[in-house]
């Protein structure tokens, strides 16, 4: 009862399969999967840190942190209508969870908020107890332990900008220009853009960039630069129809476009896919479009340090 106002529920198989609710039992109907309270691990993330001694000094002097991954531990009551039921409920939870399958989603929704993701890999917890206090004929009761080598929290993609050439049209936000950002004979006018990230954290973007295109270079706040050069040919770097995707991820890091061809070969010397850091900040966009309807876009998925 408790959990009314909060849905929780995990998906297996790398968030390909079935989602499996853990809060939303609300009336009588069996069999059920639900949590119980005791959860954790599911705020703030671990860190370590790094420190260095003198032996002159006491104490010691802080040099460095790290975010290190989250240990989340749910514990779980499953009831059965029969044995049969329950074993059922064991055979789906326990084949969400495999490892093997991939990686688990753990999604959590406060009744005042928007979806919250943790991708999670399965340790233990499901082995089996069948002590009184543990299980029983028609339900059981696991503590699923969960390992979240990202320890952060994810929402969903937003669109943080859009920029359109052959139309003329400005920097769009919810289908308003942003001003004083213009356009002018196919080029950038102003390099230098507002960029929101809403998350707790910077995040990485990625770039999606619709031919003819003849050059391109975007530039951090910090001064992290990659981009592509014009060709002395005066040819389009990126064809006319075709989408470049730059997903700057950690885990990703590509350059290919929609028939899969790799563009990383092409990028500047010493190319740097840099992140966003969270809240208010700027980035340099260059790019010099070709004759044709070209656009830019930029999507980030914000980052959180609890749900």
């Amino acid at each position: 009862m408790d959990w009314g106002l909060t849905y929780v529920s995990i998906r297996g198989s790398d968030g390909q399969g079935e989602e499996i609710p853990l809060t939303g039992f609300s009336n009588r109907e069996w069999p059920a999967i639900f949590m119980q309270a005791g959860a954790t691990g599911l705020d703030a993330p671990p860190v370590q840190l790094f420190s260095d001694e003198s032996p002159n000094l006491d104490g010691s002097m802080f040099r460095d942190v790290r975010i290190t991954a989250r240990e989340v531990m749910l514990p779980v009551y499953l009831y059965g209508i029969d044995r049969k039921t329950l074993r059922d409920l064991k055979r789906k939870l326990v084949s969400a969870l495999n490892p093997e399958n991939g990686y688990c989603v753990l999604k959590l929704v406060e009744a005042d908020s928007q979806a919250r993701y943790l991708y999670c890999y399965y340790k233990g917890g499901m082995e089996g107890n069948e002590g009184a206090d543990n299980a029983g004929f028609r339900w059981a009761r696991y503590g699923i332990q969960l390992t979240a080598m990202d320890p952060f929290f994810y929402s969903d993609d937003i669109q943080v900008a859009e920029w359109r050439f052959a139309a003329g049209t400005g920097f769009l936000r919810q289908g308003q220009a942003l001003m004083p950002l213009k356009l002018s004979h196919g080029a950038l006018a102003n390099s230098t853009v507002p960029v929101v990230n809403p998350g707790d954290v910077r995040t990485w973007p990625v770039w999606e960039i619709r031919g003819p295109v003849k050059a391109f270079t975007f530039t951090s706040p910090t001064g992290e630069s990659f981009g592509i050069k014009a060709r002395p040919d005066g040819a389009d770097v990126v064809a006319d129809g075709r989408v470049l995707t730059v997903d700057t991820r950690p885990g990703f890091k590509t350059l290919k476009d929609d028939r899969g061809i790799n563009y990383w070969p092409q990028l500047d010397t010493a190319p740097q896919l840099w992140s966003i850091p969270a809240g208010k900040s700027t980035a340099g966009v260059e790019l010099v479009a070709g004759s044709g309807a070209a656009s830019l876009r930029l999507t980030l998925r914000p980052r959180y340090e609890t749900y």
